[in-house]
């Protein structure tokens, strides 16, 4: 009897664990944790990033137009009113990086703008680099100024790359109220180059400079590309952020017409 019970039991034991090991085995696997959806950049997230590049663009025109008031506001030290009245073409760089002592590279950005028969065009972006000029002092910020003389200058200008000195004749300005005193200027030069550094303002050459447009500006001022001759002869309407350096540029116009 003792022995029945004994055998019994070892097969009931050996029934239970076979019974366990096949639940075991047959249990689904855990589910794998899904991964998290891709993110993308949201419509609005993408149009403010485009508005930021923009008003970058803006605020170059802005403080192109700051640079020429205060420049053309200086009373003994500005841009003779008969040179401004002159140039056909006005480029300005406001706060155009350079360095060195007595030869120093340069990079800036600037904006330009022509007169048409019907005003002051639309402004073209440009970049200038390389060259090196006169004697300065430690890196600092400049302000640059190029007033384009003549038509050949402003073929150059229209051509969207070229370099000072070398495709077009250039010569610091002239600086004071008026220019008798060095009459010359009409003649010797497409274009006429100018700086402010520290509260100081000259007469600068550029030469050995690379002008160029500045496309990437370009695109995020108009929200496509548009060719320098495109903007420069007038051929584009002038968006509303363009309107302060213009109306910089009529003001001196008119006041040295007179």
């Amino acid at each position: 009897m003792t022995k029945t019970l004994l055998a019994a039991l070892v097969i009931c034991s050996a029934m239970f664990a076979y019974s366990q090991n096949t639940a075991s085995t047959n249990q689904a696997p855990a589910a794998a944790p899904q991964a998290a959806p891709a993110t993308t950049a949201s419509p609005s997230a993408t149009t403010a990033a485009e508005g930021a590049d923009q008003s970058k663009a803006v605020d170059r025109v802005q403080a192109a137009s700051d640079v020429v008031n205060e420049i053309m506001s200086a009373p003994d030290k500005g841009i003779p009113m008969e040179v401004m009245g002159s140039a056909q073409c006005v480029a300005v760089v406001p706060s155009m990086l350079k360095g060195g002592f007595i030869f120093g590279g340069r990079y800036g950005r600037g904006v330009a703008s022509c007169r048409t028969p019907k005003g002051w065009s639309a402004p073209a972006f440009f970049t200038v680099k390389g060259g090196s000029f006169g004697f300065q002092v430690g890196g600092q910020a400049v302000d640059l100024i190029m007033l384009v003389m003549n038509e050949k200058g402003m073929r150059n200008l229209l051509s969207s790359k070229f370099q000072v000195g070398a495709d077009a004749s250039a010569a610091a300005g002239p600086v004071g109220r008026h220019a008798e005193g060095s009459t010359d200027w009409k003649m010797r030069a497409e274009i006429l180059t100018y700086s402010r550094a520290r509260g100081v303002f000259a007469g600068i050459s550029l030469n050995g400079a690379v002008v160029k447009q500045d496309k990437t500006s370009t695109r995020e001022f108009y929200g496509r590309m548009v060719p320098f001759r495109t903007s420069l002869t007038g051929e584009i309407q002038a968006p509303e952020g363009a309107r302060p350096l213009m109306v910089s540029l009529s003001k001196f116009a008119t006041e040295a017409a007179r």
